[in-house]
């Protein structure tokens, strides 16, 4: 078992027990940090754990992974050897349990203990807000460093038109197994992970299964020549492997497995996506178990009509809409979210509030787990006072910079608000962290402030 070193400090507050609060805790744990996790269910893993009693999982029963375990992994917490290539729920929850124990997190859990509030308290000799964290038993702990790791993929985004159907509506968050929706007919709308992979689900034993596409979409083969694709993605990703090379070259493997994408109904897409990873449902769609159609143009009780001018009627409507970033034990005047996301530097600071950080909310091109030990590296350089944060208002002209980036890269929608290229924003914060140790040694710490205390 890791024993970390002890450092005297304030502790520091990890709002959530899945992947990306596991593993700041872990990083903050093994720089001497006196750590306190604050999980609203009865276990860890958060959507990894299926019918987890938080409420917040949204896996279902055939879920697994769709990055290879070589790349869903922790750095230095390897998957067992007999684990299957792509893990499904189950084997991931015992994954990270067993990362939790090996690091020691459990006893600094506080599980059943939801956060309602998190608010800061100014002192007049302090230039830093020290953070009052406020749980559902009214208990209260004062705080120089708080990190936010609830993620992103909880709350269901519902379109208020799907409000028009008289048959069964459910969001995707809510899905679980099959067998509740044996011979009926079914319309999932959406084309992420989530809405080929129940697609494929149900379609089997459906009557009839539709897969509505609003938008274009690249569905990728989970292995090309008996080799996982993100595995051969991976060895792309050098930095002397230009980012449209790189694309080209997968997307040359995607046509050779799966074809154009247009030639099974979907429409063209004209700029990057965040690709769709599944091993059947472009099987499902050529041997007609699935349908696919390209939009809504309106809903009359079950009757939907598509906008390609037909229209069916049906039992079922599943809505794999994606989902709303939730902050409620935060003031929106500390955090506002709009559009589906929410302004920090780096995709963890909130400009004007030091103290503040945030974990996990991303979505990366390749697994979770070193996506976050990439932001965690970043993190404790700056707790531990070894980086230093630029001014407010640089960190805001380089949020602009970012939405920028996004906006011109990516389809425009909450989905891709979040995207990040991994290779392009791991070098981002380690060139950052660089520059925050020069900015350490040209301004010191202000008294008072978690760094001052860290450093000390």
């Amino acid at each position: 078992m890791h024993q970390p070193v002890t450092r005297s400090s304030s502790p520091i507050a990890v709002i959530g027990a899945g992947v990306a609060g596991l593993c700041a805790a872990k990083f903050l744990l093994q720089e001497g940090f006196d750590v306190v996790v604050y999980e609203m269910g009865s276990q860890i893993g958060g959507m990894w754990c299926y019918m987890n009693d938080n409420g917040r999982s949204s896996a279902y029963r055939t879920l697994h992974i769709n990055t290879a375990k070589s790349l869903t992994r922790f750095s230095d917490y390897p998957f067992k050897d007999e684990i299957q290539t792509f893990p499904d729920h189950w084997e991931v929850h015992a994954y990270l349990e067993g990362y939790t124990d090996h690091f020691d997190i459990r006893r600094h859990i506080r599980f059943n203990q939801h956060v309602t509030a998190i608010t800061p308290r100014f002192e007049a000799d302090r230039p830093a807000p020290r953070w009052q964290v406020r749980t559902n038993a009214g208990d209260i702990q004062e705080f120089e460093t708080v990190v936010v790791a609830t993620g992103h993929l909880y709350l269901p985004r519902h379109v208020p038109e799907f409000r028009d159907f008289r048959g069964q509506y459910l969001h995707s968050h809510d899905y679980k197994q099959p067998e509740p929706f044996v011979g009926k007919r079914i319309c999932i709308v959406g084309v992420g992970n989530s809405a080929v992979d129940i697609a494929s689900d149900v379609c089997v034993t459906a009557d009839r299964t539709v897969l509505v596409a609003r938008s274009g979409v690249v569905i990728a083969p989970k292995q090309v020549f008996g080799m996982p694709l993100t595995n051969i993605s991976e060895k792309l990703n050098h930095r002397w492997v230009p980012a449209r090379l790189r694309q080209k070259i997968l997307g040359n493997l995607i046509r050779m497995v799966h074809g154009n994408m247009s030639d099974y109904g979907f429409k063209p897409v004209t700029k990057p996506v965040h690709p769709t990873s599944s091993g059947s449902v472009i099987h499902d769609i050529a041997y007609d178990r699935i349908t696919v159609k390209q939009g809504i143009d309106r809903i009359d009780a079950q009757t939907i009509h598509f906008v390609d001018g037909s229209e069916e009627t049906f039992d079922v409507l599943i809505g794999a809409t994606g989902y709303d970033i939730e902050l409620p034990f935060l003031s929106p005047e500390i955090v506002p979210v709009e559009d589906g996301a929410i302004d920090l530097y780096k995709r963890m600071v909130p400009p004007d509030w030091p103290g503040l950080y945030f974990v996990g909310f991303i979505q990366p091109n390749t697994g979770l787990p070193r996506a976050f030990e990439t932001q965690c590296r970043w993190l404790t350089e700056h707790v531990s006072g070894r980086a230093a944060l630029p001014t407010p208002s640089i960190m805001r002209d380089d949020i602009a910079a970012k939405n920028a980036w996004i906006a011109d890269t990516f389809h425009t929608s909450p989905r891709h608000r979040l995207e990040e290229d991994f290779l392009r924003y791991a070098d981002e914060l380690r060139r950052d962290a660089r520059e925050g140790r020069r900015r350490r040694k040209s301004a010191p710490p202000q008294s008072g402030s978690p760094s001052q205390d860290a450093a000390e």
